[in-house]
């Protein structure tokens, strides 16, 4: 399997140059996270990643897990060391509150950190990424006491966390979840099960907060009467270390696709005399304070999928300057099989989707902090929560979707050796298959989009972001960086996107238009602002570049790729959302 090597200066350059990053620490009060600091912390996890992470991937994924009789999970050899490292560097405290523990940094930072996890370890990089999303909803909702209890042990990493939505007959249609919650005096007894719980059993911390959701027994029906709980695998004493084991256990793992060495986990509450829970939030709130830590998880889910993408290209790229096939024009004898035009159209193809990834992930991730930002007035605030609205579907749906190409073109670059699994590229293509499934599929995240994001507001998101995207374009016509024609191929894409918000404004008469339209709406809106994100790190490139430096110039290059290959597929996402439902709903059922 190929070496990782982080992409340090790629990501500190979308961080600084296209998201935003110093404004937003200023913003935000940190101006002490200055380029320096950044450097030192992406450089340090860059050394963990690569030389402690990576390694474990492909054993991990050979190995995979043991589930034992006593309803225990041993991880790969390895995993628990890694993990214990993690834990002593501090890496899962990076943007959480110091009260409990944590370093105060901005969110955004810690997210170039995750990515480095993911792409060198994915199915680890899973543990942190739940654990994160359950102090987070803590963070936001839980007591005062609660915090105190569990934060500092989940902050520094000691303790891990989960996320307890699906059950057998409740996947997406939480209305129908059958896990109850008692009352029985400050606390609640939970008796249920569900189902793929991501890291739900393991060997790599000392405890587990399960945070479920379950139901009253005089809740109102459907979502409304769902409430959220926090369950500790063991209880905390006295001292607030792990004590009596919590009546809840792992009863199977499931066998997967890809992400192996990944506990997925059908989780059993209740048993016996039902397994403790306290509440999180009010009674029949749970689902806002569970969206606390799903939105985030959507955001970095899609990180992901900009992670597993890179690491594929990586390899691709390895592969491809070392394979020897064929003459390639222009050459005289066997030459290396970068230098064959189609090789090198995947290559770049991978190359100028996997950096638009980043750059959409990174802008997503900035809007987050500066939504809560002390500095801006309420009225910017509201403006920047409604950006990361529309942004989180477009980072979760378009990132995932992004890295489904990828993966399978890096493939395709080894030929039939990307078929066998020693060459470990064949990995990268499973574990990306389930980045647009889970976290909300990505078909959610499309009506997502339309629904809560377009017609709840009748467009005002939507219709900021496309005011910003021309005024961008007016500002940037004549710049050298750009030329005219690929100024004007993105301008006609904003003008799609400007259509396609009418078109799902004005189809609301027919039930199934939504439906219908909704997955190119969000991929024809994500492919354009991608494509003003790449202009801009562009623009910025060549502001930089003296014409000395390869990675400015390089830069530009791929910039011009998105825009000269990429973009155009906007034209046909356009081209179906004008179709509307009338073929897609057209058949009749027995004709399938």
């Amino acid at each position: 399997m190929a070496e990782y090597r982080a992409p340090t200066r790629d990501m500190a350059f979308v961080l600084s140059d296209v998201a935003g990053f110093h404004d937003m620490a200023k913003a935000c009060g940190h101006e002490e996270v200055g380029d320096d600091l950044v450097t030192a912390i992406l450089d340090e996890a860059a050394r963990f990643s690569g030389s402690v992470l990576a390694p474990l991937n492909g054993s991990g994924d050979r190995t995979g897990l043991s589930f034992g009789s006593d309803q225990t999970i041993t991880t790969p050899a390895g995993f628990a060391d890694a993990y214990r490292q993690y834990v002593d560097g501090g890496w899962g405290s990076l943007q959480f509150a110091p009260a409990f523990g944590g370093q105060g940094l901005p969110f955004s930072l810690a997210i170039p950190v995750q990515e480095m996890w993911h792409a060198a370890n994915m199915a680890w990089g899973l543990c942190p990424l739940l654990s994160q999303g359950a102090v987070e909803a803590l963070s936001e909702n839980a007591s005062e006491a609660l915090k105190a209890e569990l934060l500092p042990k989940m902050v520094s990493g000691q303790w891990t966390g989960t996320m307890n939505l699906t059950e057998p007959q409740a996947g997406s249609d939480l209305a129908t979840i059958r896990t109850t919650a008692e009352r029985d005096g400050a606390h609640y007894r939970i008796r249920g099960q569900k189902i793929f719980i991501t890291w739900g059993e393991h060997d790599m911390a000392e405890n587990i907060v399960h945070l479920v959701l379950a139901r009253l027994p005089d809740a109102p029906a459907g979502v409304r009467g769902i409430s959220l709980f926090a369950v500790p695998k063991y209880l905390p004493d006295a001292q607030g270390e792990p004590g009596e084991r919590n009546d809840c256990h792992a009863v199977s793992i499931e066998h997967k696709l890809g992400i192996h060495a990944s506990p997925t986990c059908v989780m059993s509450y209740g048993d016996n005399d039902g397994a403790i829970g306290y509440l999180v939030g009010e009674e029949n709130q749970g689902l806002a304070c569970m969206f606390t830590m799903m939105n985030n998880a959507r955001l970095t889910v899609g990180l992901q999928g900009v992670a597993v993408a890179d690491r594929a290209y990586q390899a691709a790229r390895d592969y491809v300057f070392e394979r020897q096939q064929g003459v390639a024009p222009g050459a005289t004898g066997a030459s290396a099989i970068i230098r064959h035009p189609d090789v090198r159209r995947m290559m770049m193809t991978m190359k100028a989707l996997t950096e638009a990834g980043r750059c959409l992930a990174y802008s997503g991730c900035v809007g987050v902090d500066l939504a809560r930002a002390p500095d801006l007035d309420e009225d910017q605030r509201r403006y920047h929560r409604r950006r990361v609205e529309v942004m989180t579907p477009l980072v979760k749906g378009w990132c995932t979707e992004m890295a489904q190409e990828v993966t399978s073109l890096a493939l395709q670059c080894h030929g039939g050796m990307g078929f066998v699994e020693e060459t470990g590229v064949a990995q990268y293509y499973r574990d990306a298959r389930i980045l647009p499934i889970y976290e909300g599929t990505n078909g959610i995240q499309a009506m997502d989009l339309v629904g809560r994001k377009t017609l709840r507001d009748q467009g005002q998101g939507m219709t900021e972001l496309v005011a910003e995207m021309r005024g961008f374009a007016e500002a940037i016509a004549g710049d050298a960086a750009v030329t005219g024609e690929r100024l004007d191929r993105f301008c006609q894409s904003v003008v799609f996107v400007e259509e396609a918000v009418r078109l799902v404004l004005d189809g609301q008469d027919d039930a199934n238009h939504a439906g219908s339209v909704a997955f190119n709406y969000l991929m024809l809106t994500a492919t354009t602002v991608a494509a003003w994100l790449m202009l801009q790190s562009a623009q910025r490139a060549a502001a930089r570049d003296d014409g000395s430096d390869p990675f400015l110039q390089g830069k530009r290059v791929t910039v011009n790729v998105f825009i000269d290959q990429i973009l155009p597929r906007c034209a046909g996402y356009l081209s179906a959302i004008r179709a509307g439902s009338e073929a897609i709903m057209a058949m009749a059922d027995d004709s399938f």
